[in-house]
């Protein structure tokens, strides 16, 4: 089983940046499709972005479009995803999730697709003046 550590959350001022990581404490990432997710209090855990096995197909959310960038690191050991202009709307836990995905070129924000079978602990985003 892959097990997964997000990073990078905290309290920032709307308007703010943070880096989230998300990287397999004991593996690299490199075969693994890649979706972030988050979850804030009363809601649904909803996806928001998503990088393919190779690295071409990256999918946003539309509310994010413009604001975060998701990419993978050098060596496939991390993905991160920048987020910018953010607003108390973007407050939540995020999460990150692994798909053994078997078309290289795809990647889905679906968190209830079974292929999502591991998860990271999740880290808290608070964006607050």
């Amino acid at each position: 089983q892959l097990r997964l550590v997000e990073s990078g959350g905290g309290l920032v001022q709307p308007g703010g940046s943070l880096r989230l990581s998300c990287a397999a404490s004991e593996s690299t990432l490199e075969h693994y499709a890649i979706g972030w997710f988050r979850q804030a209090p009363g809601k649904e855990r909803e996806g928001i972005s998503c990088i393919s096995v190779d690295g071409k197909n990256i999918a946003y959310m539309n509310s994010v479009k413009g604001r975060f960038t998701l990419f993978k690191a050098n060596a496939n050991s991390a993905v991160y995803l920048q987020m910018n202009r953010l607003t108390p709307e973007d407050t939540a836990v995020y999460y990150c999730a692994a798909d053994r995905n078997p078309f290289p070129d795809l990647c889905t924000m679906d968190p209830k697709n079974r292929r999502y079978a591991d998860w990271g602990q999740g880290t808290q985003v608070t964006v607050s003046s």
